[in-house]
């Protein structure tokens, strides 16, 4: 085994997976993929009460999940479980390509939106950089989420006159926050900035605190609206 792999496989055995499928041999799969890679599979379940019950209780750092399911749909078990715990990751695993349950997943709190044609070696990789807190998409739907996202920005505000002051952030925040917008991942704001992956991480968090979001996509839209994106 190289030093990559090991280091990834290190990696793996430390991010605790759980997996949501209302299809017995399709989630089985998917958590034995997810174990051979090395991940930590904590717990599996079939159907949206089951699934919060078992997350609450086992506490996973990526959610594998997917959107049609008995119960609770997957966007009412999203909503609940990251507004429970912003720090939870979502990784949307669908048989649906359309718009309407993409945007709905993502304002939900998913971090990402994975088709299930994805190849294992596609959700394994998935997986490991939404725990990171990379925002991960299936080819052509990270662009229909930004486009939603500046969409929106383009509305006007309700006013708000008593709003408080915005936070204020270091320059090298803003610096780091400008290239979350435009796309980059970590590592390469990492090597743009030369600075450490570990200290990208670090101005993401504490942006995120003084910001009061939950996660990159919520960043993402915040700069977005203020056109950090285009500078």
């Amino acid at each position: 085994m190289s030093e990559v792999t090991e280091a990834t496989a290190e990696q793996a055995r430390s991010i605790r997976v759980m997996v949501v499928d209302d299809h017995p041999m399709w989630r089985d799969a998917v958590a034995r993929d997810l174990a051979a890679a090395g991940y930590d599979v904590v717990a599996t379940a079939g159907d949206g009460p089951q699934a919060v019950r078992r997350a609450q209780a086992v506490g996973p750092h990526v959610l594998v999940l997917d959107l049609n399911l008995p119960g609770m749909p997957g966007v009412q078990v999203c909503k609940e479980l990251v507004g429970a715990d912003p720090g939870l990751r979502v990784l949307v695993l669908s048989a649906s390509g359309e718009h309407a349950d993409v945007l709905e997943a993502v304002k939900s709190g998913a971090t990402g939106y994975l088709l299930k044609s994805a190849s294992t070696e596609e959700l394994c990789d998935a997986v490991r950089r939404t725990a990171a807190g990379d925002p991960v998409f299936t080819p052509g739907l990270a662009g229909l989420v930004l486009g939603e996202y500046r969409r929106l920005a383009s509305d006007p505000a309700p006013a708000a006159p008593d709003e408080p002051k915005a936070p204020q952030l270091t320059d090298r925040e803003t610096e780091v926050l400008r290239l979350v917008a435009k796309g980059l991942s970590y590592k390469q704001i990492a090597e743009r900035l030369v600075i450490s992956h570990r200290t990208v991480q670090n101005h993401v968090q504490n942006t995120l605190g003084k910001l009061q979001l939950h996660n990159r996509v919520e960043l993402v839209r915040y700069a977005i609206e203020r056109g950090l994106d285009d500078v």
